[in-house]
């Protein structure tokens, strides 16, 4: 099969992010009874006039359905696809059955995602509807015979999608897949969790592991400078994210191919985040090589109030021998030095991992070692997948380990992981969480402390993309539960310090005082288990410097003097403290009010008398008229 890649009329590079290219500079070919029908990049003549074809709708009025599989990057690229398409009128439905159009964003890591593809692909057909197909398998895998017949588009082309939707629902199966530019990191975006972005800092990976497909599709490494990088942290943030996702392929192999590294890109995108803690970072997930070469540098940068003490770094086995078959890069004794250091280092450090059971010549003692790591670790998050040889890797051509025992491992290893109680200890302990989704029973709102530990918390929706101090009231396996004490004011430090001549920290997350931050205990590339985030989220605006949730007297006056200003003050000092006094009642403290505040209640106590006085005088005066 041919593919139709960009062509450009003239010397031109191509249209500005967000706007589409001319039509006449794309290869179409219209489709004959949904046969394969692809023209050769020398056959453009054969391109139908959009102008003298008929179609039922105008284009950008039609609905679209988008699908997406794998990895925090995927998403990414799928919310950019999302963005553009809104853009330009385009209507996005989560009815598969009354869109117009389903894009399929579609990752390659596993076999049971490119199988749940493979059925969606095939369910499209049926129902006649023109599919797209974007991400990793067609990327990597362009002449799948699941391809035939439907429009494809790059990993690479996301930037395009809108021409390809416009001429797939035309009739036409276009494929757009080769070009070595990024695309823009400032296209139109819609997000899946508004208060979310996942940031791709760069695409692809200087590893060569025997296992991987993705490097077939996202390719050698290409990274985004740190100028277009930080440009889009400060428009984010400046949109109400309250936290970013760094993600790619490897995380610590950033800037290696443009002559910087990942502590450089960390240190100038931390210097953009409000002072207050108000948006928070997350590192994406890093394999073991780059990021040894760093280990103090990311350690400093992870103790900042405004960074979650989180890190997915994937170990894939306890065995040197396996990991030497993976071509994994490091030994299991370096993956250690990762681990020890940074646990070292940083208060609170939570690190989630990666084991892929069954790997070809994987032994009874090679799994040992890795039972033997996972229970010395107990690491909070372990990200378990059975080995799915995938087509054109090296290591698919290797002896495999019957299925048999590769399910009983992994049934073994996840027991194990199942046993360990990571966050025993946490009960009764005071975390500032932040808030950013809903959980799926749509009950409690879903926050994370520092370390990144899910907490669930039953509060109004308007509380989304909010920060607040919570009570950890229990603890479960995968999360903890908590009572909302009062929300954190967001209030930029930077301009008190100036003000008061003395460096103020955010509330509660100074780096050397872990008793205030989560001190127990993601970033996720494409790897097995992909540990991406939900994809739920609210529809509340972001509120800050918001009253205490508890409200501890009910009278009115009480009520009233607690919407000062002062009051909040007064009860972030008391939790600070640690004080579990409740507020007295409003006789209970006249020695601390001031002259405005006697005047106000002198008031209501007025006015009160006034009106008694009133109804008084009208009811004898009804009597006297009588």
């Amino acid at each position: 099969m041919d593919d139709i890649e960009d062509l450009l009329i003239g010397s031109g590079g191509g249209a500005p992010p967000g706007f589409r290219l001319p039509l006449t500079t794309i290869g179409v070919n219209p489709k004959r009874n949904r046969t394969k029908a692809i023209l050769k990049t020398n056959k453009l003549s054969q391109i139908q006039d959009p102008l003298t074809s008929f179609s039922p709708k105008i284009p950008g009025t039609q609905a679209i359905y988008i699908k997406t599989f794998g990895c925090s990057h995927n998403q990414s690229d799928s919310e950019y696809m999302a963005g553009q398409l809104s853009a330009f009128g385009y209507s996005l439905s989560d009815n598969p059955e009354e869109a117009d159009l389903w894009l399929i964003n579609t990752c390659t890591v596993k076999s049971p995602s490119q199988s749940a593809m493979d059925t969606i692909i095939a369910k499209g057909k049926s129902s006649n509807k023109p599919l797209v197909v974007a991400g990793c398998v067609p990327q990597g895998s362009r002449n799948l015979k699941e391809l035939e017949g439907v429009s494809i588009v790059g990993v690479q082309q996301i930037d395009r999608v809108v021409e390809v939707v416009e001429e797939s629902l035309k009739g036409h199966e276009v494929r757009l897949l080769n070009r070595k530019t990024l695309p823009a990191l400032d296209l139109p975006k819609v997000r899946k969790n508004k208060f979310v972005e996942i940031l791709p800092i760069n695409v692809g990976c200087l590893g060569a592991c025997t296992y991987c497909k993705t490097k077939h599709a996202r390719g050698h490494l290409g990274s985004y400078t740190i100028d277009s990088l930080v440009g889009r942290v400060r428009s984010v943030i400046a949109d109400g994210v309250k936290e970013m996702w760094l993600s790619s392929e490897d995380t610590g192999a950033y800037g290696r191919d443009i002559g910087v590294n990942l502590p450089t890109l960390l240190n100038a995108i931390v210097a953009e985040l409000p002072t207050d803690a108000s948006t928070m970072l997350r590192i994406g997930m890093t394999n073991p090589p780059f990021i040894l070469e760093h280990l103090k540098e990311i350690a400093t940068i992870l103790r900042h109030p405004c960074v979650y003490t989180f890190l997915h770094v994937p170990v894939q086995s306890g065995s040197d021998t396996v990991l030497s078959a993976m071509n994994r890069e490091y030994t299991v004794s370096e993956f250690r030095i990762v681990v020890d250091t940074l646990t070292e280092l940083v208060p609170g450090m939570q690190i989630a991992t990666d084991i892929i059971c069954g790997f070809p010549g994987e032994t009874d003692e090679d799994f040992a070692e890795t039972m033997s790591l996972i229970e010395e670790y107990k690491f909070p998050q372990v990200h378990i997948s059975q080995f799915y040889p995938r087509p054109g890797t090296p290591a698919a051509r290797m002896k495999k380990v019957p299925s048999n025992i590769v399910k009983k491992r992994s049934r073994e290893l996840t027991n194990v992981f199942e046993a360990f109680t990571p966050y025993t200890g946490m009960e009764g302990k005071v975390e500032r969480i932040w808030i950013t989704d809903i959980a799926s029973d749509g009950i409690h709102l879903v926050g994370h402390t520092k370390g990144y530990v899910q907490v669930l918390v039953v509060a109004p929706e308007h509380m989304l993309g909010t920060s607040a101090m919570v009570k950890i009231t229990s603890i479960g396996r995968w999360s903890v539960f908590g009572e909302v004490i009062e929300t954190v004011n967001h209030i930029d430090k930077t301009a008190l310090s100036k003000k008061n001549d003395q460096d103020i920290s955010p509330p509660n997350c100074n780096s050397s005082d872990t008793s205030a931050c989560s001190v127990k205990l993601e970033s996720c590339g494409c790897v097995p288990d992909s540990c991406c985030g939900k994809s739920t989220f609210g529809s509340a605006n972001s509120r800050s410097g918001m009253a205490p949730i508890k409200q501890n007297s009910r009278n009115l006056i009480g009520w009233i003097l607690r919407k000062r200003k002062h009051v909040p003050k007064r009860a972030e000092s008391e939790l600070t403290t640690g004080s579990q006094e409740k507020h007295q009642g409003s006789q209970g403290n006249l020695g601390e009010w001031n002259s405005v505040d006697k005047a106000l209640l002198g008031g209501i106590l007025v006015s009160f008398l006034t009106i008694i006085a009133l109804i008084i005088h009208l009811g004898f005066r009804t009597l006297w008229s009588e």
